[in-house]
């Protein structure tokens, strides 16, 4: 069998295949967030996320407000340098992004079993 019927086949199954995934997983609510950084931020933001008393506070400052918390939980960067830290029953992650109007804000997530818990904004 010449190379080119060989690459005809191995396409045309490649082609099949690749339907058949389609087909099944279509409609499905799948995603690969197989990275740490996109682990932690989908980890925190599929549970209930409340606020403390000084994240509310510099949220009444007009500092950011929680559409960019929301921006930020997306598509942020974890520090892992500095986060991964044991507080209570939760760990502490500090999450790098930037606000609405491009200005730098690091956001003191506590992320527990049941809840997640912004307990400060950094400028």
């Amino acid at each position: 069998m010449k190379f080119y019927q060989r690459l005809a086949y191995y396409l045309s199954g490649f082609a099949i295949g690749m339907v058949f995934l389609f087909w099944i997983l279509n409609g499905k609510d799948t995603s690969c967030s197989y990275f740490p950084n996109a682990r932690v931020l989908k980890s925190i933001r599929t549970k209930p996320f409340g606020y403390s008393p000084i994240a509310e506070k510099k949220l009444d400052e007009k500092l950011i407000d929680t559409a960019d918390i929301r921006k930020i939980l997306t598509y942020g960067d974890v520090d892992f340098g500095k986060s991964n830290i044991k507080v209570g029953s939760g760990k502490l992650y500090f999450i790098e992004g930037q606000n609405a109007k491009g200005m730098p804000v690091t956001l003191e997530v506590v992320n527990y079993e049941d809840k997640a818990v912004l307990r400060d904004i950094i400028k």
